[in-house]
């Protein structure tokens, strides 16, 4: 379970939100919306345990969890809204080192399942530097394939992506949420996730 108590953040002199509390049991989203600047991002590095909040306080599974708490590193995937790769890198390189960010890197034909997962099986030994925006932000969603990570930090996930890049991610965070994980998404997009599990929240 991620549960949150009265937490607020800042930038500068302005407050981006204060008082947020939350809770999200295993098998929940929470789909997290609002202008550009209203603290989505911030939120997401706070709970990934990135970033100090001005206050408040956050736990995970009933442990408190403070900011850069080692644990949160086995406990979560965080994927930012920029698609993070090496020009110089192939999509299979690219994928193979992020993941290895989480753990032991990942086998080459588990890397190769997971691009062809996410339509990218010809793509697979083509450096970043060619590919297009949606096959970029697929190369860092295809991530999801191979984390065993509980709980998802997802930034504006569906960027770039065309209607059946959309629905893979669907696919993939329903998956997870069937299987017991936990996602937190800020996207300004409306996604197809499965009824009943899904929280929202806007920050102004």
């Amino acid at each position: 379970m991620l549960q949150t108590q009265n937490l607020a953040a800042r930038r500068g002199e302005a407050v981006l939100f204060s008082d947020l509390s939350f809770s999200l049991p295993p098998g929940a989203a929470l789909v997290i919306g609002g202008p550009n600047g209203s603290g989505k991002t911030t939120l997401l590095r706070i709970l990934a345990g990135l970033t100090h909040a001005e206050h408040g306080a956050l736990s995970w599974c009933g442990t408190p969890m403070r900011p850069f708490d080692p644990r949160l590193r086995t406990e979560v995937l965080f994927i930012g809204h920029l698609p993070a790769l090496k020009d110089e890198l192939t999509a299979l390189e690219n994928l193979a080192s992020l993941a290895a960010l989480a753990g032991p890197r990942p086998a080459a034909a588990r890397v190769r399942e997971a691009l062809a997962s996410w339509g990218l099986a010809r793509q697979h030994d083509l450096p970043a530097r060619v590919l297009s925006q949606g096959q970029k932000r697929r190369v860092a969603l295809a991530r999801l394939a191979l984390a065993s990570a509980p709980l998802w930090l997802l930034d504006e996930p569906a960027t770039a992506l065309d209607d059946a890049g959309v629905a893979t991610l669907c696919d993939a965070v329903g998956a997870h949420l069937a299987s017991g994980g936990v996602a937190v998404i800020a996207t300004h997009q409306t996604l197809a996730l499965p009824d009943g599990a899904v929280q929202s929240l806007r920050l102004a």
